[in-house]
């Protein structure tokens, strides 16, 4: 029988966090990326958060993104790699502060927008992130796009690591994302998240924007938080899989 994680970013919305949407889409996931105080994210956020993963028992992971919150980590910057490890490991500190103040451990650290898309195509960029978490701990999953650079860089600095793909996104030929300048870049209708999903588990494929079938192994499927009608995608996403006689686990089962 097959088995998939599915991950969600989470605690980048202070208004999702306090009127429930959040913790409804705790109901459907495996795995909590956890913003940390960079792109989103603060005390009181990661605290919420982290309350609500222990309570769906959803593993519990760091979102760490670059430190810009006018443009929500989603905008490119040029910094030096010392600069990108020191950010990087103050962030997934600060989580964990809190979480041990819980009686919760973080299991895996996953970059987030800007951050993680180019460090898919940079090695000096994601061995910047390795480093930076390296410095807290290496014994975590370190999350990375299904075929891209990242993930070699992730395990050349000693880390396990999980492919990732994605249910409520757009790709191109090439593999990597579509660019959400285009209005089609997310999937926002649960049935197609849900078919895409399935395609992935079960066929190790996606569907590029031009309409070709790319290869794509995973091992955990990420829907978006902050995604208009995100929970009703996640239901959707969550039954397809099941009824479809696949097992939903978190990172610490698949990736021993």
């Amino acid at each position: 029988m097959k088995s998939i994680d599915i991950n969600c970013d989470m605690g980048e919305l202070p208004e999702a966090v306090a009127d429930g949407t959040q913790e409804l889409l705790m109901q459907y996931i495996t795995s909590a990326n956890i913003a940390c105080g960079g792109h989103a994210g603060d005390e009181q956020t990661m605290s919420a958060t982290i309350e609500q993963a222990l309570r769906h028992k959803v593993s519990i992971g760091a979102h760490p993104g670059y430190e810009d919150r006018p443009n929500f980590g989603r905008n490119e910057l040029r910094l030096a790699p010392a600069e990108i490890s020191a950010s990087v490991g103050h962030q997934v500190r600060a989580l964990d502060a809190i979480a041990q103040k819980l009686g919760a451990g973080i299991l895996h650290v996953k970059p987030h927008g800007a951050l993680y898309n180019q460090a898919a195509r940079d090695r000096v960029i994601a061995r910047a992130i390795a480093e930076g978490v390296s410095r807290w701990r290496s014994d975590v999953i370190l999350i990375g796009l299904a075929g891209s650079v990242m993930l070699d860089e992730f395990r050349a600095a000693g880390f396990l690591v999980a492919a990732e793909a994605f249910a409520d996104r757009r790709y191109e030929p090439d593999g990597s994302l579509r660019a959400r300048k285009f209005r089609d870049a997310l999937l926002a209708d649960p049935q197609q998240a849900a078919e895409q999903a399935l395609r992935i588990v079960e066929h190790s494929t996606v569907v590029a924007s031009n309409g070709a079938a790319i290869p794509l192994d995973a091992h955990t499927l990420c829907l978006h938080g902050d995604t208009p009608g995100a929970p009703d995608i996640a239901a959707a996403i969550r039954r397809r899989l099941t009824s479809s006689n696949i097992t939903l686990a978190p990172l610490a089962g698949n990736r021993k």
